[in-house]
């Protein structure tokens, strides 16, 4: 999916940036444009053939959004973020599909995306639609996340991550050499992004990575104890008795 983003406030921008990407780590952000004049210069150069949805502030620092459709043709599905609702009348009038109030949500951007999709679906081809659900459905895994240590950002392979756990609002990602770092993501986004022949959620509190299992043992009440190969935790990993049965098949494989 590529996507446009018409927004004046550079932290609106990049947390804006950053939530279309964890929602779906293959979009392309073509442009970030701060005002009605450079996205009128942006779409007189480009068009709106390559995009497939622009998120679209109102309020720009050169005069609300709207004057955009006035001096270039712009086709293409709009999701307007604004902190104010009294245009949302006004933004039904050209090709909105959603209207989001900052300040915006994953939630409600997953939302809105999902909106989108149904609307594509209903006017596409059927051919053309199985395409779009085949890329909507299919689950984009990570190859590595960016973590921070200190003032100094670098990545971690997926495959060196031994596991992540949660623990109290933080979600902390555990290498196979025993290093933790916090990172941006809930567990529930992680299992979208993650291999499932890879990783497995045991229980509320973790997920871990088939090669840091030493062995398994049971556990009291049909439950099942992990023990980990390299990581020290003074938790224990514990397979909740529900998840028992998925897990053997999983650790089992096809």
């Amino acid at each position: 999916m590529k996507v446009v983003i018409i927004e004046d406030e550079q932290l609106a921008q990049e947390k804006l940036g950053r939530y279309l990407i964890k929602y779906d780590p293959t979009i392309e952000i073509l442009a970030k444009l701060p005002s009605v004049a450079e996205s009128v210069k942006w779409f007189s150069n480009n068009g709106d053939q390559e995009v497939d949805v622009i998120f679209m502030d109102i309020q720009l620092t050169d005069g609300l959004s709207f004057e955009i459709f006035n001096l270039v043709k712009i086709s293409k599905p709009i999701i307007f973020t604004t902190a104010y609702d009294e245009y949302a009348i006004d933004a039904f009038k050209v090709n909105s599909v959603d209207y989001l109030l900052k300040p915006v949500t994953f939630t409600a951007l997953s939302q809105a995306l999902s909106k989108l999709k149904s609307f594509q679906s209903a006017l596409l081809p059927p051919e053309i639609v199985a395409k779009v659900s085949e890329s909507f459905n299919q689950k984009k895994v990570k190859d590595r996340f960016l973590v921070r240590l200190g003032n100094h950002i670098h990545s971690v392979n997926t495959e060196d991550i031994a596991l992540f756990f949660a623990e109290g609002r933080n979600v902390f990602l555990v290498t196979n050499q025993d290093k933790k770092y916090i990172i941006d993501y809930n567990l529930e986004d992680l299992t979208n992004l993650i291999a499932d022949s890879m990783f497995f959620r045991v229980n509320r509190t973790f997920i871990i990575n088939i090669n840091e299992i030493e062995d398994v043992s049971v556990y009291s009440n049909s439950r099942l104890k992990i023990n980990p190969k390299a990581i020290k935790t003074d938790k224990e990993i514990i397979v909740s008795r529900e998840k028992v049965a998925d897990f053997k098949q999983w650790l089992e494989g096809n």
